[in-house]
Order: structure tokens, then sequence, then C-alpha cells
């Protein structure tokens, strides 16, 4: 009796070790995957499958989401409402005769006529488009465009720019170039506007690549405008509004170094032109600053 006990303890004991073994080596069910555009296949096979080893699939249909900006993005009609001013550095001793016109007994025309009204010389900036493209990991960039630049600088005496004709204060006589006059009257409002299509470089460092309104951003370079508006618009209450088109003297090109810095969702931007916006007699170095309203 006890040698069939001691039989059949052993023959259960080799029937549950060679379960186990064949529990631990079995194959565990196989996923296959696979993407067809925002489509997806999922496809397991597991012991359970049908005698031609077909497994159940499960399709899902998604959009793919990722967060990496592309290596060139488009931002499209940019906006800039700052403030237009220049750096006056003539020598007024030394600006060519008829260039000038003055009026009999009045002092000669110097850097006190060419004061602005700071608070009403106004710059617009209208870019076309904005581009960036990626240097390095979305941080460097490299960012050009297109765009008008419109600069408004608003006097706060009465000079007048003539685009050519006979001086009307001899000895001077201007008729065959163009030249400025200290007026004999008073203006409400008199302004001298220069327009220019311009293209901007520059290199953009941004902390924050994926979420463009958050962190810091910087950029620096070089822009440069070509001349295709100049006029001197007036207003007075003996010859009523005045809007004069001509050539007044000034450069065709402007070339400029400008910036741009973005704290979040606020931009600033800036630009100097080493350069005076006239061809001879004076030395205009002109400067803008205020804000941009731009998408990154």
């Amino acid at each position: 009796m006890k040698k069939l006990l001691l039989i059949v303890a052993t023959g259960f004991v080799c029937l549950v070790t060679e379960a186990q073994v064949s529990s631990d080596t079995m194959p565990s069910p196989k996923v296959d995957t696979i993407r067809i555009g925002n489509i997806v296949i999922v496809k397991k096979k597991g012991a359970g499958d049908d005698k031609k080893g077909e497994g159940k699939s499960e399709i899902k249909i998604g959009r793919k989401r990722s967060n990496k900006p592309s290596n060139v993005s488009t931002n499209w009609g940019i906006f800039d409402l700052g403030f237009a001013n220049y750096d006056d550095m003539t020598n007024y001793a030394a600006v060519p005769g008829g260039y000038f016109a003055n009026r009999p007994g009045q002092p000669a025309i110097g850097a006190n006529d060419f004061k602005l009204r700071t608070g009403k010389s106004v710059n617009v900036n209208i870019w076309i488009f904005m581009q960036k493209l990626n240097l390095v990991k979305h941080k460097l960039n490299l960012k050009y465009g297109l765009g008008l630049e419109l600069n408004n600088y608003r006097y706060r005496t009465a000079i007048s720019y003539k685009e050519s004709g006979t001086n009307p204060y001899p000895p001077f006589n201007a008729s065959s170039s163009p030249y400025i006059l200290r007026d004999s009257i008073s203006f409400s409002k008199n302004k001298l506007a220069a327009d220019y299509l311009t293209v901007p470089f520059m290199l953009n460092f941004t902390s924050n690549p994926v979420y463009r309104n958050k962190g810091l951003s910087l950029s620096a370079g070089v822009s440069i405008g070509y001349l295709y508006g100049q006029r001197n618009k007036q207003k007075s209450s003996e010859r009523g509004k005045e809007k004069n088109r001509g050539d007044y003297d000034l450069e065709r090109f402007k070339p400029s170094y400008i910036a741009e810095l973005g704290l979040g969702p606020v931009r600033l931007y800036a630009s100097y032109s080493p350069k005076s916006i006239y061809k001879t007699g004076l030395d205009m170095r002109p400067y803008t600053f205020g804000l941009r309203f731009s998408n990154w």
C-alpha cells in the first residue's frame, strides 16, 4: 500500500511540473503595428488564433501630433507702430550755397529749423511677410522679409521743400535743383514723408521655440530700403491743405541696423541708419523705435 501511494504521489508531482514548464515556455501573443498616413492597424496573434494563424486586427484613425516647429515658418501681415526721428550731424556752415533760401533780414537756416514734434513724428511699418529659417535646433534662425517703411517727420517750424524753380530770395538761384526755404507763413501741420520698400535680414535667437509667446526672443541684423515716395505735406489758414510731391534730394537707398526684442507676447523694434537721408548738404541719420504686432 505504501509503495502504491509513493508511486501515485511521484506521478502527480511529475504532471504538475510538466504543466508548469509548458506554461512558462508558451509564446506570448504577438502584436504587429502598421501605420499608413493617419491610419494605424494593430494586429494581435496568439494561441487562440484560427488554424490559418490569423489574429484579430484593430484599426485606429487619428492625427499624429507634434510640437516640433517646422524648419521654415512664415508670418504674414506684421504691423509696426512707433516714432521716427533723426540724429542731426549737419555742419551748417559748410552747407552749399543755394540749398537754403533765406528771406531778407532773417538769420541763416540752422539746426533749430529742423526740430521735430517728437510725439507726432510717426513711423509705421507694414511687413508683407517675414520668414524664419531654422539654423540650429530652432533656437538660432535666419529671419528675413519684405515690407513698407513709412516715416513722417513733423516739423515745429515753417520750412518748405521745393523741387526746383527760381529761388524767390536772391542772390541764390536754385532753378535746377531742390532747395529748402524758411516760409513767410506759419503752418498748423508741416511734415516731410519718406516711404521705403525694405528688405530686412536678421539672426534670431528664441529661448522657447515650441511655445512662441513664452520666453525670450532676440533678433539683430541689417536692412536696405529703397525710397519710392517723398512729399512735403502742409496745412495753413492762408493756403489750406497742400501735398507737394517731388524730388527733394533724398537718398534713394537707406541702409540700417535693425533689432527686435520679444518678451513673451510683447515685441519691440528699433532701427538706426549710419547714413544721411539727404544726398548733399544736410547730414540727418534717421532712427525709429516702437511696438511690433507679430505672431513671433
